[in-house]
């Protein structure tokens, strides 16, 4: 401590020269509007820029809970839109509306993926506890994602689009003329639409969404747009490259996607497929 005092004595003409320094400075600024301004401002843009600065800094590590309630309200919007919204037909009766009321929505997590193989796979932080169940539609803002495969209490994983098994009935937008998009396993941004007859006019630029023909997703989410469009060597069938909407090098948030009626669906299929059992 004495040292202290000791180093303070040494300094004592310096500290008065900067007291009264800084007492002159307040008199300036206090006294005279021009300089007082200029001090106003630049301490303003100062402090401006340090919080700023400070809320950048935890801004970016509350990111994932932000775009996790995000995702979250989305889903109940979803929900709420798809019962808001009638069955589109020539007329509107009240029964129509339990048509509109078969799909449930939830958020869900990526925490694993690949993209490199010919057989992907994600996995998501959503599983039995949650709602999720097998056969369940994956998509997010850009896309379609792939399909739930199966689910533990707490995870869930899905056939990714990226998979050369996997099939999703889809149609071009403006023509409503329907086919299946399938990868082909070369390029994750590109997969082929299937079995659209030759005949069929498509161009470029085109949207292709999702046809609702079968019980996993609903009518009309995006798929992708039309690249290329060749006869090819099928000779009843075009050969149509896609551009995918989704980018799965960057997935992170997506919605899961329940039919409510899908057991249903696929038992009359089955039975009409089997007539005799």
């Amino acid at each position: 401590m004495q040292q202290i005092f000791l180093f303070l004595y040494r300094l004592r003409a310096f500290i008065l020269f900067l007291i009264l320094e800084l007492l002159a400075l307040g008199i300036i600024f206090t006294h005279n509007s021009p300089q007082g301004a200029v001090y106003f401002n630049s301490s303003n843009k100062f402090t401006g820029r340090l919080l700023s600065s400070k809320n950048n800094f935890v801004s970016y590590f509350t990111l994932y809970s932000t775009n996790k309630a995000l995702a979250e309200k989305n889903a109940s919007l979803l929900n709420r839109l798809d019962r808001m919204t009638p069955v589109a037909d020539s007329a509107y009766f009240a029964l129509d509306s339990t048509l509109s009321n078969n799909y449930n929505f939830w958020s869900a997590r990526v925490i694993n993926n690949s993209i490199n193989l010919s057989q992907n796979f994600i996995t998501l932080d959503k599983g039995k506890v949650d709602g999720v169940v097998e056969g369940m539609g994956v998509f997010n803002e850009q896309g379609i994602i792939g399909r739930v495969k199966g689910t533990s209490n707490h995870f869930s994983s899905v056939i990714s689009l990226l998979h050369t098994d996997l099939l999703i009935s889809s149609k071009i937008k403006a023509t409503e003329v329907f086919g299946s998009i399938k990868w082909d396993g070369i390029n994750s941004s590109e997969a082929k639409l299937l079995y659209v007859p030759r005949h069929v006019m498509v161009e470029p630029g085109q949207e292709i969404v999702t046809s609702g023909y079968n019980a996993v997703f609903p009518e009309g989410i995006p798929v992708g747009k039309v690249k290329e469009v060749s006869y090819g060597n099928e000779t009843n069938y075009l050969d149509i490259t896609i551009s995918l909407g989704a980018d799965f090098s960057k997935l992170n948030f997506v919605y899961l996607v329940k039919n409510d009626l899908r057991e249903e669906m696929d038992s009359l299929e089955i039975e009409m497929v089997n007539p005799n059992q």
